[in-house]
């Protein structure tokens, strides 16, 4: 090789290796200048401590978040924990700014020492998720023994009563001033204790005490569960009002299956021209007092018969479309007499269509 040809091939080499490394210094700059220009989340306070509050006090706080990067910092979520809410929070916060998360906790619920968090989802490359915490020690300033609830489970037309005390660890004689009930079907009586009556190692040595009796029943009760408050005013500075929840199932007095009847298109001599009604008393202690007496018909052609099952409580009513019914449309009801003295009778649609025994008979052997 001459030693031209030689240095033009030298020279072609260095000129390709300087550009190599320009480009690779050009990489690492714009690396770096990506870098630099990124979001960072800075918590101000990331724990907020309230000490001791009443229980039932709403608490609510503002965390300050600072962007103390280069770029946009976006909230993409505040994700609250059990018994925490976020009210609101800032989405974006430009680059040196301050934003806000606000917090929400309701105490009613709570007793003793609490922490709530929530969950912060950010564009932090360094750190997508931070956490916010709220403290707090909740003090029951009244309270219920042995708990603010009371759970029935009854027939309809039953009336229970079920009792707590209700007592206050205030400086201040403890009174009850106003009862507010959800309906006429729950009532409330109370009386301050007498010393003999009073529970121990409950509330401020020497308070008032309350029973409180919560009755439910009777004939204004609906069918069905029950999710209630009964709503106890009291002089206490710090829990004016003391909620005592009423929950529980109130059931029918007996069960009807099915509850309206169709024949369907049937000729007299068919299978299902025979349909029966099962009934089933709901009282576990005295079933045998449900007793069916009578069974009426409206529709002409329908025949009724009843009888008590093995179980007590338990009886079966047939109605049977007659060998002489006359074709045409069923359109009618059925009433069934009981001893039940809360729905002592129940009426049961009853349709369908009576065909000739002849256009049955052809119809089925298709």
């Amino acid at each position: 090789m001459s030693s031209k040809r030689s240095l033009a091939v030298t020279m072609a080499f260095l000129v390709a290796l300087v550009a190599s490394f320009a480009m690779a210094q050009e990489k690492t700059k714009k690396a770096t200048t990506e870098t630099e220009k990124a979001p960072r989340l800075t918590i101000v306070e990331p724990t907020k401590e309230y000490g001791e509050v009443a229980k039932g006090d709403k608490l609510d706080w503002s965390f300050l978040v600072k962007n103390t990067g280069t770029a946009d910092l976006q909230i993409i979520a505040a994700k609250p924990g059990c018994g925490c809410t976020v009210a609101d929070f800032d989405k974006v916060i430009k680059p040196g700014e301050t934003g806000k998360v606000t917090a929400h906790v309701d105490t009613t619920n709570f007793s003793g020492p609490i922490a709530k968090t929530v969950t912060l989802e950010t564009n932090d490359p360094t750190s997508p998720t931070s956490q916010l915490t709220i403290h707090a020690i909740v003090k029951p300033y009244v309270e219920a023994y042995p708990a603010g609830f009371v759970r029935f489970n009854q027939l309809q037309g039953e009336v229970s009563t079920q009792s707590i005390t209700l007592y206050s660890e205030e400086d201040e004689p403890f009174e009850i001033k106003d009862v507010q009930v959800p309906g006429d079907w729950v009532k409330v009586t109370y009386k301050k204790l007498e010393d003999a009556e009073r529970v121990a190692n409950i509330g401020k040595a020497g308070q008032n005490q309350y029973k409180v009796d919560v009755t439910v029943g009777g004939p204004d009760a609906k069918i069905g569960p029950m999710a209630e408050k009964v709503r106890i005013v009291t002089n206490s500075k710090h829990s004016p009002e003391y909620p005592i929840s009423v929950t529980g199932v109130i059931r029918p007095t007996y069960r009807v299956e099915p509850t309206a009847l169709n024949f369907g298109e049937v000729a007299p001599s068919d299978a299902a021209a025979t349909r029966s009604v099962l009934l089933h008393s709901n009282d576990m202690k005295t079933p045998e007092q449900f007793v069916v007496t009578k069974v009426e018909s409206t529709v002409p052609g329908i025949t009724t018969a009843f009888k008590p099952l093995a179980q007590k409580g338990d009886y079966e009513v047939t109605l049977q479309v007659a060998k002489d019914a006359k074709p045409g449309d069923i359109d009618g009801s059925v009433k069934i007499y009981t001893s039940d003295k809360v729905n002592p009778v129940v009426t049961l649609p009853v349709k369908g269509t009576i065909k000739r025994g002849r256009a049955a008979s052809g119809t089925s052997s298709k």
